[in-house]
């Protein structure tokens, strides 16, 4: 809707400013809500593989580079999640010559594109292990990643338990 104004040759529009109309949830957050899963990123493009984490960071102080928010725990583990659906899930490499990855690459590439930071990838990883020795196994998750017979059905399954603990405690 346009507002008529005065001017000295006569009555002209304006056009309403372009500002954003505000949403406001029609219902509180509540902790135990459910989450939108963060979505797998793009691969990255050479350029941002050869950026050092240092020169991104200099760069981004300086407002010519844009680094993502990095994800609290469980967040990072649905879009682990995401990332292995998306590029698909691997065993025996962290990146497979074909482009898939497993668990400990999908992170790798999370924390490479700045989507976590090592001390939340590591909460992540806590968590996992945890969620492995509440189901009797005793070793590394990406040791238990590459056992043969090993499917993605139960990859997620970890993830997702894995995830939901740590929303749990507020991570």
């Amino acid at each position: 809707m346009t507002a008529p104004t005065y001017s000295a040759q006569g009555p002209r529009t304006v056009t309403p400013p372009a500002a954003p109309a505000r949403h406001t949830p029609s219902q509180p957050r509540t902790p135990g809500a459910v989450r939108p899963v963060p979505a797998a990123p793009d691969r990255p493009s050479r350029w941002h593989l050869l950026v050092p984490r240092r020169v991104r960071n200099l760069a981004e102080g300086l407002g010519l580079w844009q680094n993502p928010t990095p994800l609290i725990p469980s967040d990072h583990l649905a879009q682990t999640l995401a990332v292995l659906e998306r590029h698909g899930w691997g065993q025996s490499l962290d990146f497979s010559p074909t482009g898939r990855m497993c668990i400990r690459g999908g992170q790798t590439l999370l924390e490479h594109l700045g989507y976590v930071t090592p001390t939340h990838r590591a909460r992540a990883v806590d968590y996992m292990q945890q969620t492995l020795r509440e189901h009797g196994v005793h070793e590394a998750f990406h040791a238990w990643n590459d056992h043969t017979g090993r499917t993605f059905t139960q990859v997620s399954y970890l993830i997702n338990r894995s995830a939901n603990a740590a929303r749990k405690n507020g991570e």
